[in-house]
Order: structure tokens, then sequence, then C-alpha cells
């Protein structure tokens, strides 16, 4: 995992605070997050959150052939994936040290301890055995994955179930849940992991590193027990050197932190087969609080109806007066009513606006037919004028001239130019009109 290096003020400031018995997020020194744990639909999935840390594990089975050295014991297979969902750090399909490690203290811890019993896997000697496979997937990285893969590797090994099987001869018959209810497995001890980490060469100690104190921390102790305080596995890793009475110290908060996570799962599991026996709600989206936003449903409340008219009423009687009041109609004679006083009268304004463009138009007419008389004027002098010149064009006479090819001239009339009309200055058109309306007003003041 490539995370990104802490600066020297960061390092600092965790070192002094380690120094001063103080954390982070406000715990003690041997103080533990707080442990979450959920169940899917199906049986053998959990999600187990340790503070802001999560690890999904699935429990899987299937018939196989056993191995030819145990050939009547069964399979357990475990698997560890980071994707870089859980950290950007992470690189997928990349066998890292941190995945190495973590994976085979899983299987030391889990395989190596006889917690299971492989032999009641086994359905024909050498011929059929049943391999469980345990899946563990980080979702979230926030320090410390060992403990939480450890907890939720046994919490889906406990709370897996494998389908009933029969052997008639040489006949296996497999039963679905509908025909058979699954069979637990056979768990003999619950072993789980607890991590140490250690500042200043053994100085200091924190139980359950966060992220951040990884980043700083000298090495780290690794101890899984059971309830019965026996050690299944233990294992030191960072180049520190311990003393024995560190290592005792560290086993006996180990036993006392067990046991009560041994406590906590079994309530769990007690609860979840409960809520399954009952027929009551479970599952991954059940297990989600109303009180987030991501809750799915809430909780019906009852509305009470009754007294609705008397409280209607004790409304209206409290509400205040409406402000506008309308006035009763007017009526000056039949069909005609009047609301309110209204404003001035404007219909003689409008009259003598009316009138003055009436005149106006009026005006403006006879100019435009003043205008179309000059015009027809001028357009027949102009078709007077190409008759003369042309009857001009039939009277003279061509000669011809003594060469021996004779030249052939084609007389045709002219056409007669087209009709244009003179364009005038918006000047003279408007003199021209103001001239027109003066004589026409005082031949009509005469």
């Amino acid at each position: 995992m490539k995370a990104t290096p802490l600066s020297n003020c960061e390092r600092r400031f965790l070192l002094r605070a380690i120094e001063e018995r103080k954390r982070l997020d406000g715990r003690q020194c041997y103080d533990y997050r707080n442990v979450r744990i959920s169940f899917g639909v199906d049986y053998g999935c959990c999600i187990v959150e340790l503070g802001k840390t999560r690890v999904l594990a699935q429990v899987s089975c299937e018939l196989v052939a056993p191995k030819a050295n145990r050939p009547t014991e069964g399979i357990l297979f475990f698997n560890l994936e980071l994707s870089p969902m859980a950290a950007p750090g992470f690189e997928p399909g990349r066998q890292t040290e941190l995945l190495v490690r973590v994976n085979r203290l899983i299987e030391r811890c889990l395989r190596n301890s006889k917690c299971i019993d492989t032999e009641s896997l086994c359905v024909v000697a050498g011929e059929k055995v049943w391999q469980i496979r345990l899946d563990l997937h980080l979702l979230n990285h926030e320090g410390n994955i060992i403990d939480a893969a450890s907890i939720a590797g046994i919490v889906a090994l406990c709370h897996f179930r494998r389908p009933d099987v029969s052997v008639q001869g040489e006949e296996v018959t497999v039963y679905t849940p509908e025909e058979r209810d699954p069979v637990p497995l056979s768990i003999h001890h619950m072993p789980i992991c607890v991590s140490f980490a250690f500042f200043q060469q053994g100085t200091y100690l924190l139980v359950d590193p966060s992220e951040r104190e990884e980043r700083v921390m000298d090495g780290v102790l690794v101890i899984a027990m059971n309830k019965h305080q026996e050690i299944c596995t233990i294992q030191s890793s960072g180049g520190i050197m311990l003393v024995k009475d560190q290592v005792l110290r560290c086993s006996k908060i180990t036993a006392v932190k067990v046991a009560e996570m041994t406590e906590l799962i079994q309530k769990a599991l007690e609860n979840d087969q409960k809520a399954r026996k009952e027929g009551g709600k479970f599952g991954f989206a059940e297990s989600i609080p109303n009180q987030k936003i991501t809750a799915f449903k809430m909780e019906s409340a009852a509305v009470d109806t009754n007294n609705v008219e008397e409280q209607a009423e004790e409304i209206i009687t409290k509400a205040d007066p409406p402000s506008e009041v309308f006035t009763k109609p007017i009526l000056h004679t039949p069909g005609t009513a009047q609301i309110g006083e209204g404003i001035e009268n404007s219909w003689g304004d409008l009259e003598e606006s009316e009138r003055e463009e009436a005149v106006e138009e009026e005006d403006e007419s006879e100019a435009a037919a003043f205008e179309d008389q000059k015009m027809e004027t001028e357009e027949t002098s102009t078709v007077e004028e190409t008759k003369s010149t042309i009857e001009e064009t039939k009277d003279e006479v061509i000669q011809l001239s003594d060469s021996e090819e004779e030249e052939v001239v084609i007389l045709e009339p002219q056409e007669p130019p087209k009709r244009t009309r003179t364009q005038t200055s918006s000047k003279q058109e408007n003199t021209s009109k103001k001239t027109f309306n003066k004589r026409r007003r005082k031949k009509r003041a005469v």
C-alpha cells in the first residue's frame, strides 16, 4: 500500500499526543473502538464495523474431492481482498506485503487453531467432502485491518449453514433449504485477534491503532486468543525488541478484550436467529437505523381526527375579519350599474384627438392625389416624344453602296422608354404638402 506520507509536523504532533496519553478520537490507551455486527439475508454473510473500518465476509461451500493425504477431512479456503474502494493506496490484483501478511495471519488464526471440525465436513471418505470458502472484502480502511477481518471471519463461519446431505450406497443427495433445514458448522471455539501498537521502541503501548497511528508506530504485536485464554497464534512485526513483561501484559489485556468480543458475537447471533424464527425483519437494510438519512422506511404515525370541526370553528373565530370591504352597486338606469367612484370622463378629449387625426389623413390623401396628377402629365409628354422620333426615322432614305457584297440593314422601331417616375427629395415633398394644406385651409375659411 502506497499511502501519502505524513509531514514532520503531523508526525511530531501524533507522537507528542501519545506521550501525553492522549488519542485523536478521545479513547484511552487500552480502549477498543465501537464494534457493530450486521447480518445479510443469506446465511454466512455479515459486515463488521470496527470504528470506521468495515469488512464484508461471505462464506460459501461446494462438494469436492478431498486431499490425498487427508481423505476424511474437509477443506478450508480463505481469501482476503484489498480493493481501491477501501483506500486509494490499494492496487487491484496485486499481492502486496500487507495483503500477504494479513492473509497468512487469518489462516493461522482460523485453520491452524482447529476452531472448525474439518472431519464433520466429510461426506464420503476419499470421494466427496465439503470445501468451505471464506471471502473477506475490505470496504473501508481506517486502521487495524487484522482485528476487523478476524472478527468478521469467525462471525461469518458461526452464522453459516451448509445444505443437509444423505448418502445411500454410492448415491449422494443434497437437499435444498425448503426440503430440509441447513446444518451449521461444527465450531469448537472462536479465536479473535487483538493488535497492539508500540512507539519509541516499546516505551508506549496502544490497543486497536487507527490508520494515522499505524503510520508513526515502530512495531505491532498481534495475539489471537479464545475466551478460554488459549493463545492460538502470536506474531510480532516491525523489528522491535519486546521484553517478557510486555508480552505478558499484552496477553492479559487480550484475554479481557476477547471475552468482551465473544459475548458481543454470541448476542448478535442469538438476536439474528430469533428474528429469523419469529419471521421478523432481518438483513442489511433492516440494520440501518431510522435516524439516518439513508433509512429506507419510516414508521407510520397515527393522526387524530377527533374534534376536527370544533378546532376548525375555533380557528375561524380567532381569525381576523377581511380587510377589504366592497360597496354596493349603484343603479342609475335599468341595465347599468356603478361600483365605486371611478375616474374622470375623457370622452371629449378623445373626440378632439380623433378629429385632428381625420384632418391630417384628408390632407395626406389630397397631397397624394396631387402628386399622381403630376406623374400622369409627365408620362403622356414622354410618350408623345417617342412617337415623333419613330416617324422621323421612317421618312429617311437608306442608300446602298456599289460593293459586290450588299450590306443588309434591318431597321427596327425603337422601343418606347419605360415609364419612370421622377424622384423628388423628401424636403420638396414636405414643402409641397404644406403649401397645398395652406391653400385648402384658406379656401375653407373663405
